[in-house]
């Protein structure tokens, strides 16, 4: 894994995304595309900037040499898209040019994934609450956040079940990437990572 791409690099999980694969060695490369600038930069960055989520496809495409892993982070809330049915169109549509409807737009993008049958391996993130602050914070979301940092004063473990920090989730996401490189090392070409493989890969485990 030499050269990446990294669709949705400025948001919570997509900037830690970013900075983790810029501060790899083993990382030649990085290209990301996204509606904003990154917020940092690097030699080995290429930072596509395009508004028009239509056209990410053929930026992707036109990549060359072509990554040997693209990592999508792309994800946005219902308030900052202006209602349901445009995060909908980011956070589903985009990606693939439970109870709650986040949850099921989010199985629908799953279930559309595994759907595709990827050749070489896929790998999905099911996180818990993202703990990390948004530039735009709504109060319930920030009351969850603090109560569940709360509870990991009595509890690790309970702590680690209900939210994971940004960059844990992000260096996560790496490490299953760099495993899935490794023969035998990922268990199939559609690999799920729960909340406590996000933990353990990302935090427990995680040796850069």
């Amino acid at each position: 894994m030499s050269t990446v791409a990294v669709i949705g690099c400025t948001g919570q999980v997509g900037s830690h995304l970013l900075s983790t694969l810029l501060g790899l060695d083993t990382i030649k490369a990085v290209h990301t595309i996204s509606r904003r600038s990154p917020r940092v930069s690097a030699p080995k960055l290429s930072a596509h900037v395009e508004s028009d989520t239509a056209r990410w496809i053929s930026t992707l495409a036109a990549i060359t040499p072509p990554p040997d892993v693209v990592f999508s982070a792309l994800g946005t809330t219902r308030e900052q898209a202006g209602g349901a049915a445009n995060q909908w169109k980011i956070d589903h549509d985009c990606l693939l040019a439970r109870v709650m409807p986040y949850l099921q737009m989010k199985q629908g993008v799953e279930n559309a994934v595994k759907s595709l049958g990827f050749e070489q391996q896929a790998i999905v993130l099911r996180p818990g609450l993202i703990l990390s602050e948004r530039e735009r914070e709504n109060q319930g979301a920030s009351f969850l956040k603090s109560l569940i940092r709360g509870i990991g004063g009595v509890s690790q473990a309970w702590h680690d079940n209900l939210g994971q920090e940004a960059d844990t989730i992000a260096r996560a996401a790496v490490k299953a990437a760099l495993l899935s490189t490794e023969s035998d090392k990922a268990p199939g070409r559609y690999w799920v990572v729960e909340r406590q493989d996000i933990v353990s890969l990302g935090r427990d485990k995680w040796e850069f």
